[in-house]
């Protein structure tokens, strides 16, 4: 499978490259600094491009099998310069699968987005969603409908904290708004984030993960 990582130059992009690769697929990894990722391996491609440019997205969806978006700003200074860093190149990312005829989609979101705001304490909820991390929150929110809209074959992954260390494989997924573990480690987020996009069984799913 040849597999598109938006944002995977560190972090849980990058890990989810190195997941892709191990499982034996075609990967190009798309970042504004793809250099970032220190990884050589034969089946790796490396592209620079912006993810907030239309060109620049669309020429590096063509020719996939499904995508992964796990882009973000790196500071919350980021989201006050663009409140739509989420969304706006999520809407872009699916106008190049639909022109090019790419269908399965997998975005990397958050629990305490829409619905599964229920899923936190009221402490976490009005602390961190309503105040400190309200614009990411915010347009995670209009990222998963955007998503949710798009008529694509979308898995929609929504991880608790994130920690360090290495994938333990053996975290909880649920689709139904029911709790999970409150942390996961990057290496187990990036796990599921390949496995839903080789496999039909999360399609259609907002999937919460931890553990």
């Amino acid at each position: 499978m040849r597999v598109l990582v938006i944002g995977a130059s560190q972090g849980t992009g990058a890990l989810a490259v190195r997941e892709a690769l191990a499982r034996g697929h075609d990967v190009t990894a798309f970042a504004r600094s793809p250099q970032k990722l220190e990884l050589a391996h034969p089946k790796l491609t490396r592209v620079a491009g912006d993810f907030h440019q239309k060109d620049s997205v669309s020429a590096a969806v063509k020719g996939h099998d499904a995508v992964i978006v796990t882009a973000s700003a790196t500071s919350l200074k980021g989201f006050k310069e663009n409140p739509h860093y989420f969304s706006q190149g999520t809407a872009l990312t699916i106008e190049a699968m639909k022109a090019h005829g790419v269908r399965r989609l997998v975005v990397l979101s958050a629990i305490g987005t829409g619905e599964s705001q229920q899923l936190l304490n009221v402490v976490v909820r009005k602390l961190l969603v309503g105040f400190i991390l309200k614009l990411p929150f915010q347009d995670h929110e209009r990222q998963e409908q955007l998503v949710r809209d798009s008529g694509l074959d979308w898995v929609i992954v929504r991880p608790g904290r994130l920690t360090g260390g290495p994938a333990r494989k053996r975290y909880v997924k649920k689709t139904a708004l029911e709790p999970v573990p409150g942390s996961i480690s990057r290496a187990d987020v990036a796990d599921f984030l390949v496995a839903a996009a080789e496999v039909g069984t999360w399609v259609g799913h907002a999937v919460q993960v931890g553990g």
